[in-house]
């Protein structure tokens, strides 16, 4: 064999040997550029797989914060004035949609947005403090629970309106605010327990309809 058939048999070999470590090579696509002939090593996140992550990573994240905000201190202020758990988170999520700092254009502060009287007469030295906030929320609704025999929509009313409203009317004011505020609170409070928010009223709302209307509000008054 001459050296140059040598050389090209080597070169040949070399060629192979090349080949076989770069493994199977992408074809052609119909569009000009290539399409592998096998798997990557490592797949690319699908939508599917992502959505799936973030939602493990929100349940396990949600199951150690009480799945809302604050949900662990809610719930102790709950507890501590005989409060349902849900109705107060529900409170605060309208009062404040959990913002500890929020502020309304009337004065309220807080995470359950009380008037700085109300505080003053709850024992609440600073309603910016989270946990002052939600002791001082979690005993005015217990109050009004209690002033108006248990009627939920009533001590709502009353959180939201003042008690003073709603023994005037005999019930709910018929405030489109407040009556908005009961029903949207009422809503959360089912969302929490995990049933399905109340329907709306089929029949026009009135002063003391159980089922009202959607909406927000804060307590304006302590009478």
């Amino acid at each position: 064999m001459s050296i140059e058939l040598a050389g090209a048999r080597i070169a040949e070999i070399d060629a192979r040997i090349a080949t076989l470590l770069r493994g199977p090579q992408p074809a052609a696509s119909p569009t000009g550029g290539t399409e592998a002939s096998s798997p990557a090593p490592t797949q690319p996140t699908t939508f599917s797989t992502a959505l799936a992550q973030a939602s493990a990573t929100q349940t396990s994240a949600g199951a150690s914060s009480g799945d809302v905000p604050f949900g662990a201190e809610i719930d102790a202020a709950a507890a501590r004035h005989g409060v349902e758990p849900a109705l107060l988170r529900g409170l605060v999520r309208q009062e404040s949609g959990f913002d500890p700092a929020a502020r309304s254009s009337a004065g309220a502060l807080g995470l359950t947005q009380l008037m700085p009287g109300t505080a003053r007469s709850l024992g609440v030295t600073n309603p910016l403090d989270p946990r002052q906030a939600l002791d001082g929320g979690a005993r005015y609704l217990a109050q009004q629970l209690q002033r108006f025999g248990g009627d939920v929509s009533k001590a709502l009313a009353a959180y939201n309106a003042g008690p003073g409203a709603v023994a005037r009317f005999g019930g709910v004011p018929p405030y489109a605010e407040t009556q908005q505020y009961v029903q949207k609170v009422l809503s959360y409070a089912a969302e929490y327990r995990g049933a399905a928010p109340a329907a709306p009223a089929a029949a026009p709302v009135t002063a003391t309809s159980p089922v009202l209307a959607a909406g927000g509000g804060l307590p304006y008054s302590t009478t």
